[in-house]
């Protein structure tokens, strides 16, 4: 998830995340060519993969933005391959369960694992003894998604607008209950940066994953701000309410959902990605054959018109962008984590 607001950090603080950034790019870089060049013996011919069914790890829960994209990837995957792409939801503790199990796989090809902010950007910046380094214990295949954040609410409530949302917390300090999907979770983020750029007093309720919405949809909290992909059905079903979007620019799937800096947040920008990774040392020829088939995979209509109708923007990155992409994000969500007062653990 990007997170940009007119807010600023000590000149310190902002020197040390652009240092961190720039260094992880470096890092990165060295790892696409270093992953790209290691070829072992044992792989598989290119030509027979894959022989048997793919795993991909999903290091979020059930109903989450990354799981709903992962399953699109890997139905899609699945029907071009021959070969079924299995889901294995391995959610917990930011991502990083997901993410270990994965670096830790073998670079046979028959691991996928759909990466995301939380474990690539976020957790890096909240774990100091990390199981796994964010770039160079993979081989960052692409980026294939942008999701808008949508800020979300009971149908019930007495607030409509983001404007009213605002007023009724303000004359009601404290009432109101905000779902998250967990501590350090771009949900959650996302959240804190809206309460503090508007000045108002919520409680924020974490919750595992999906579960989120699904509270909200209960009652049990009044509101969330989650990726598109993970509450569009609620949305179509009328169980929920959408007050605002997260991008710069409103989201073609709901051209009538005014952005929430133009609903009156002004410079509020929540969004988020979604893209698959390997585990290091993957045989190049078995890369590039991977690489080949997430590109056809993009450029079918049925591909982009699943993920669109999800709330998620299709895109198609190169390995080098798509370390320039998690890069760029470590400043920006280092504000946010400071905003939610969170410590390195």
């Amino acid at each position: 998830m990007r997170v940009a607001a007119s807010i600023q950090v000590v000149d310190g603080e902002n020197a040390r995340m652009r240092r961190s950034g720039r260094m992880l790019l470096r890092t990165g870089c060295a790892a696409v060519c270093a992953c790209c060049a290691s070829i072992s013996g044992a792989a598989e011919s290119p030509s027979a993969y894959p022989s048997k069914p793919v795993r991909m790890i999903v290091a979020q829960g059930i109903g989450s933005s990354v799981d709903t994209l992962g399953r699109i990837i890997g139905t899609q995957l699945g029907e071009m391959w021959g070969k079924q792409v299995i889901i294995d939801n391995r959610g917990g503790a930011g991502g990083t369960i997901g993410a270990e199990i994965a670096s830790r796989s073998a670079p046979d090809g028959y691991t996928l694992l759909m990466s995301s902010t939380a474990m690539q950007v976020v957790s890096p910046q909240l774990y100091k003894n990390l199981p796994y380094h964010p770039v160079k214990d993979f081989a960052p295949l692409a980026m294939l998604a942008i999701t808008q954040n949508m800020l979300v609410t009971n149908a019930s409530v007495p607030f409509k607008t983001v404007k009213e949302l605002i007023a009724y917390a303000k004359a009601n300090p404290g009432k109101l209950n905000m779902a998250n999907a967990g501590s350090g979770f771009q949900s959650h983020l996302a959240a804190v940066l809206f309460t503090h750029m508007t000045g108002i007093d919520v409680h924020h309720i974490p919750y595992k994953g999906g579960t989120s919405v699904m509270n909200v949809i209960a009652g049990e909290s009044h509101m969330t701000i989650v990726p598109g992909p993970s509450v569009m059905s609620h949305v179509r079903a009328g169980r929920v309410r959408v007050l605002g979007t997260g991008g710069e620019k409103r989201s073609p799937l709901t051209p009538d959902i005014p952005t929430i800096a133009e609903a009156g947040v002004p410079g509020y920008v929540s969004t988020g990605w979604a893209g698959l990774m390997l585990p290091k040392g993957v045989a190049k020829p078995l890369f590039d054959k991977i690489y080949v088939s997430l590109d056809k995979m993009m450029k079918d209509p049925a591909t982009r018109d699943h993920f669109m109708k999800q709330g998620a923007d299709p895109i198609f990155t190169t390995p080098a962008e798509m370390i320039g992409m998690i890069q760029s994000e470590y400043g920006r969500f280092g504000q946010a984590i400071k905003l939610a007062g969170l410590t390195i653990q």
